[in-house]
């Protein structure tokens, strides 16, 4: 999954556990239900916590339909329009995503996470400006939230503001220490200017942080290989794709805004016998558990 979707189905569960909990949940609506408002939405809120639960597992195609109801059945709960939206930004459904979310805001304009939301339906159209305006409107809401710091630097990133980016990145690692994802970023803009070594260190720290972090772990296998660390280089690689063969894609790494010059070095790492050797054994079998992303 690309990194700018990172935070849909976690956000959107996160947000819907402080709903009160109808009692009985039922996947379906009794035939015999009254017509009655309360009833109505205490089951659209029920329908609403499974879509979340499921959505948490990746069964977005089972939750969608759940949301879409919970919607009918709870107009007024700007939760349920977030929840809908952020199912609809992972299958791609642009246009609707973006009127849940509008949806959402008009019943709740406090709320940051659907500011954050929108720069997401915005970034996945390449909308990168209109991304950064939603995301500096979010952060006026929620100025300490690392995540939505981070995206603010992926889209200034992508503008080519590379040090207003690197400036959004420091702040998400200011607000959470462990919060890798920031980390790699800039090692990625620290390579491709050329400064290697503040990107070797930048990855370490990453890793450091998360040993089943496969990016950050691969970015650092290539750069040590490239600058002559061969044997680590090697090993680290070999690691690395333990963990996740995904990040054996130059497409997918290109997406997770990998730059030219690593790109370059990384085809080339991904050429030796040693790291085509390691493509053919399985996975880790803990790398079963979702990478965070990191745009």
């Amino acid at each position: 999954m690309p990194k700018h979707v990172r935070l849909i189905s976690f956000l959107m569960v996160c947000s819907l556990w402080s709903m009160p909990k109808a009692a009985n949940a039922q996947a379906l609506i009794p035939h015999t239900l009254q017509l009655d408002g309360t009833k109505l939405e205490k089951q659209g809120l029920s329908l609403a916590q499974e879509a979340a639960q499921l959505a948490q597992f990746q069964q977005v195609e089972l939750a969608l339909p759940r949301a879409r109801l919970a919607s009918q059945l709870a107009p007024k709960n700007d939760k349920v329009w977030l929840l809908l939206g952020g199912l609809q930004l992972q299958t791609k459904e642009f246009d609707g995503a973006i009127a849940s979310l509008k949806k959402a805001q008009s019943l709740n304009p406090k709320n940051g996470d659907i500011l954050f939301a929108l720069g997401s339906a915005n970034f996945q159209q390449k909308n990168y400006q209109a991304a950064v305006v939603n995301y500096q409107d979010g952060l006026k809401l929620k100025p300490n939230d690392p995540e939505g710091l981070f995206d603010l630097g992926n889209a200034y990133y992508l503008l080519g503001k590379l040090p207003d980016a690197i400036a959004q990145y420091d702040k998400a690692v200011s607000q959470d220490k462990k919060f890798w994802p920031a980390l790699n970023n800039i090692g990625l803009i620290n390579y491709e200017q050329g400064n290697t070594s503040e990107a070797i260190k930048r990855w370490q720290s990453a890793v450091t942080l998360d040993k089943q972090a496969a990016e950050p772990l691969l970015a650092l296998a290539v750069a040590l290989y490239t600058k002559g660390d061969r044997q680590q280089g090697l090993t680290m690689g070999e690691a690395a794709l333990r963990i996740d063969q995904r990040y054996a894609n130059l497409n997918f790494l290109k997406e997770n805004l990998w730059g030219d010059r690593l790109l370059s070095d990384t085809k080339k790492f991904l050429e030796l016998p040693r790291i085509q050797a390691a493509l053919q054994q399985p996975e880790n079998s803990s790398s079963a558990r979702e990478q965070q992303p990191t745009q």
